[in-house]
C-alpha cells in the first residue's frame, strides 16, 4: 500500500503526507469541527415534556413519533457509510481527519436521538419498536432500501481502480450529501422548525439547531471532495452521471413525499404535504445547484420558518459560543473553591 502523496484523491493507497499539505482546505474543516463541539447534556428537555403531555395533537404526536423513529436509525446509517465507503478511498489525510471528526459529530447525533427517545418514548416497548422501524414502518423502509441500494454499490470495493468504479464512488458521495444528509435529514429539520415556530418542542429545537450546524457542515465537506474530483477527473462528470444524479434525487424526493404523508396523515394544521413536496423540490434544486447543474424542479422555499435568517443566528449563536470557549481555554485555569 503506497502511503507517498498521490496524484489523485482517489488514487488507491493511504497517504501519510501531511507536509507539504495538499488539501489544506479540509484541514481547516477540521479545525473549524472541532470549535463547533456540543454535548448532549445541555439540552433541556423539560418544557418539551410538558407540550408532549399536554400542548401538542394527536396528530402532531403522531409527526414526532415518526420523526424520532427514523432519527434512531438515520445517523448509524450515516456513521456506517464513512466508516464502510468513504474512509478508505478518499485519499487525503486531511480529508481523514476531517471524517474522524464528522464520525465523532454523527456519533453525538445517535446519542441526541437516543435521549430523545428516552425521554420522549418512556414506555420500552414503544423505544424498542421505533428502533425497529426500518423494518415496521414502510415509508422509514423505503428511505432505509433507497440508502442501502446507492451507498452498498461500492461496499466491495477495496479500490478504485476504472474511471466505472471512481464514477460509483461519486455517485456513493453525492447521494450521502445531497439525498440523506442533505435532503432527508434537511426534511426532517423542517417539522422540527416549524413545530418552533408554534412555540412547541424548543428542547428538541435547541439540539437540533447544533445538528443543522454540524449536518452543514459535512454537506460543505463532501461538495469540496466533488469538486476536488472533479478539477481531477473532469471525464467522470459526462451526461451520464448527470442523468443518474437526477434520477437519485427524483427518488429520493419520492421517499421523502411517502414520509411526508405518513408523518402529516392526521392532519396537522399549518402544514401540508403539498407545501413538503415544493419544499423538498426546492432543497433537491439546490443540492443540484451546488453540484454545478441545472435546477430539476424549479421550486421556491414554501416554508418562511426556513429562511436564511434561521441559519444567520445559528452562525451568530455558534460565533458567540466559540469564542466563550476559546477564551476559556486560552488563559490560566483556575477551580472554584467549591470544586
Amino acid at each position: 500500500m503506497s502511503t507517498k502523496a498521490p496524484n489523485s484523491i482517489l488514487d488507491p493507497g493511504l497517504s501519510l503526507t501531511l507536509r507539504p499539505m495538499q488539501y489544506p482546505v479540509f484541514f481547516e474543516m477540521f479545525k473549524d469541527g472541532i470549535k463547533n463541539t456540543w454535548t448532549v447534556e445541555e439540552v433541556d428537555f423539560s418544557t418539551d415534556l410538558v407540550d408532549l403531555r399536554s400542548r401538542l395533537t394527536p396528530a402532531e404526536i403522531h409527526l414526532i413519533q415518526r420523526l424520532v423513529a427514523f432519527f434512531a436509525t438515520g445517523d448509524s446509517i450515516v456513521s456506517n457509510n464513512l466508516v464502510l465507503n468513504l474512509y478508505k478511498h478518499i485519499n487525503s489525510p486531511e480529508a481523514r481527519l476531517y471524517l474522524s471528526r464528522q464520525l465523532y459529530e454523527e456519533a453525538v447525533h445517535v446519542q441526541f436521538y437516543l435521549t430523545l427517545l428516552d425521554n420522549y418514548v418512556p414506555d420500552p416497548d414503544a423505544r424498542a419498536a421505533a428502533f425497529a422501524a426500518v423494518e415496521n414502518i414502510p415509508s422509514i423502509t423505503k428511505k432505509a432500501q433507497f440508502c442501502m441500494r446507492w451507498m452498498d454499490s461500492i461496499q466491495k470495493l477495496d479500490e478504485l481502480r476504472t474511471p466505472e468504479e471512481q464514477k460509483q464512488f461519486v455517485l456513493n458521495l453525492i447521494c450521502f450529501a445531497g439525498c440523506i444528509e442533505g435532503l432527508f435529514f434537511f426534511a426532517a429539520f423542517a417539522y422540527v422548525y416549524f413545530l418552533r415556530s408554534r412555540g412547541l418542542l424548543n428542547g428538541l429545537a435547541a439540539g437540533t439547531n447544533w445538528v443543522f450546524r454540524d449536518e452543514s457542515c459535512h454537506l460543505e465537506f463532501a461538495f469540496e471532495v466533488v469538486n476536488v474530483v472533479r478539477s481531477q477527473h473532469p471525464e467522470l462528470f459526462d451526461a451520464a452521471l448527470e442523468s443518474d444524479v437526477v434520477a437519485m434525487m427524483k427518488e429520493a424526493v419520492d421517499c421523502e413525499l411517502q414520509f411526508a404523508e405518513d408523518l402529516l396523515s392526521g392532519g396537522v394544521a399549518g402544514l401540508s404535504v403539498r407545501e413538503m413536496r415544493q419544499y423538498l423540490e426546492y432543497v433537491a434544486d439546490s443540492r443540484v445547484v451546488r453540484l454545478g447543474m441545472k435546477p430539476i424542479f424549479g421550486s421556491k422555499n414554501p416554508f418562511a420558518f426556513m429562511e436564511l435568517q434561521d441559519v444567520q443566528e445559528l452562525a451568530n449563536f455558534f460565533e458567540r459560543r466559540v469564542s466563550a470557549y476559546q477564551v476559556a481555554v486560552a488563559g490560566e485555569v483556575a477551580f472554584h473553591d467549591d470544586f
